[in-house]
């Protein structure tokens, strides 16, 4: 049974991952990206990875997939539709996907996978109390840095989106401001 999910998921992540790339309009690439992340949290829920499924789904699943769609509302270019590829970039992009799937599959194929007697199962708990230690091996600070980062990624995204009516609010404000000087004068 756990087979027959494996490759009714790789069928999906497959179908929508060509999907998302060969899109036109760049609104439905986004949600058949959202198609593969899903598929991608299945593999991790299928192999017992529960802690990185969640993380699959809450991370890339919910924020990045919504952060990508303001992003396009931001920019008012929901039904943009892609400029077509030319041939060659086409046959260039072909010929270094194959290339970089014959390395994958190469290395796949010559790596040993030795077998290992000891299983060792790992609760979501422990994860969350080692991510949120102060000692030695936690990762509390790393945390705190990429929250501040993200902070500023959102403020730096927001200026982008409005820069060009932060500039033409800015000049009618000194206009409006000499006006009213001139008028005093």
């Amino acid at each position: 049974m756990e087979t027959i999910i494996f490759y009714i998921l790789a069928a999906i992540i497959i179908l929508f991952a060509v999907a998302s790339v060969t899109s036109r309009k760049i609104l439905r690439a986004v949600i058949y990206l959202l198609f593969v992340l899903i598929g991608i949290a299945g593999l991790y829920f299928l192999v017992d990875y529960n802690f990185l499924a969640a993380i699959q789904l809450t991370v890339y699943g919910g924020g990045i997939i919504v952060l990508f769609i303001f992003a396009v509302l931001l920019i008012h270019h929901v039904e943009l539709e892609l400029e077509k590829t030319a041939l060659k970039k086409k046959l260039i992009a072909g010929a270094l996907s194959a290339a970089g799937l014959a390395v994958t599959l190469w290395a796949i194929s010559t790596y040993p996978f030795p077998v290992t007697d000891t299983y060792t199962s790992i609760e979501v708990a422990d994860i969350g109390l080692l991510l949120l230690s102060y000692e030695d091996g936690g990762f509390i600070l790393p945390f705190e840095v990429i929250s501040v980062l993200l902070v500023a990624v959102m403020i730096g995204a927001i200026v982008i989106a409005k820069g060009s009516r932060l500039s033409e609010d800015r000049s009618r404000k000194t206009e409006v401001g000499s006006q009213k000087t001139e008028v005093k004068n």
